[in-house]
C-alpha cells in the first residue's frame, strides 16, 4: 500500500488515498498470527498424511487429549505426562490414581486414556487369536509385552 505520487504518474496526478479498511488490513497482516493458531487441524492433517509414525509420543498423545480437553492447549500436559511416565504406552498403562495426579488430569482424561488402552489391548488379544499360538519366540516376547508390560505387581504364567 502507497499513498502519492504513482509511478509514471504526470503532474498532477495522485493516487487515490488508501481506505480506512485498507489500513486496518494492512495493519492485521503486520501483527503475527499466534503459533498456537490451527495446531489442532495441523496436527490432525500429519497425523492423516503420515501416519502415527511420523509423530513423537507426546504428539500422538495430543490427538487423545483433544477430544477429553476441547477448549485447551494440551500440548504441555501430553508433555508432561510422556516425561513423568515415560513413554505413550507407560501413559495409557498408568493406574487412574497415578495419572490424576497429573495437574489437569482429571476422571474423565483418565478415563478416556484407559479406554484407548483396553481398547489396544482388545484388538492386540484379536489378532493373536488368529494366529498360530505362540509359534516363535518373537511371538512369545510379543505376548508378554503386550499382556504384562506395565504391570504394576510381577506376574507368573505358564505358556
Amino acid at each position: 500500500m502507497s499513498i502519492g505520487v504513482g509511478k509514471g504518474a504526470g503532474k498532477g496526478s495522485r493516487k487515490t488515498p488508501p481506505s480506512p479498511a485498507a489500513f486496518a488490513e494492512a495493519a492485521d497482516a503486520k501483527v503475527a498470527t499466534p503459533h498456537y493458531l490451527g495446531h489442532r487441524d495441523r496436527l490432525r492433517a500429519r497425523f492423516q498424511e503420515a501416519g502415527a509414525d511420523a509423530l513423537p509420543d507426546y504428539e500422538l498423545l495430543e490427538l487423545l487429549l483433544f477430544r477429553s480437553i476441547p477448549q485447551r492447549d494440551v500440548k504441555p500436559l501430553a508433555k508432561e505426562l510422556i516425561q513423568r511416565f515415560g513413554s505413550f504406552a507407560e501413559v495409557l498403562a498408568a493406574p487412574v490414581s497415578r495419572l490424576t495426579e497429573v495437574k489437569g488430569v482429571g476422571e474423565g482424561v483418565a478415563l478416556d486414556l484407559k479406554i484407548v488402552e483396553a481398547a489396544l489391548k482388545r484388538m492386540a488379544r484379536g489378532a493373536v487369536g488368529k494366529r498360530p499360538v505362540l509359534s516363535s519366540w518373537s511371538s512369545v516376547l510379543d505376548y508378554c509385552r503386550m499382556a504384562m508390560a506395565f504391570a504394576e505387581r510381577e506376574q507368573f504364567r505358564i505358556l
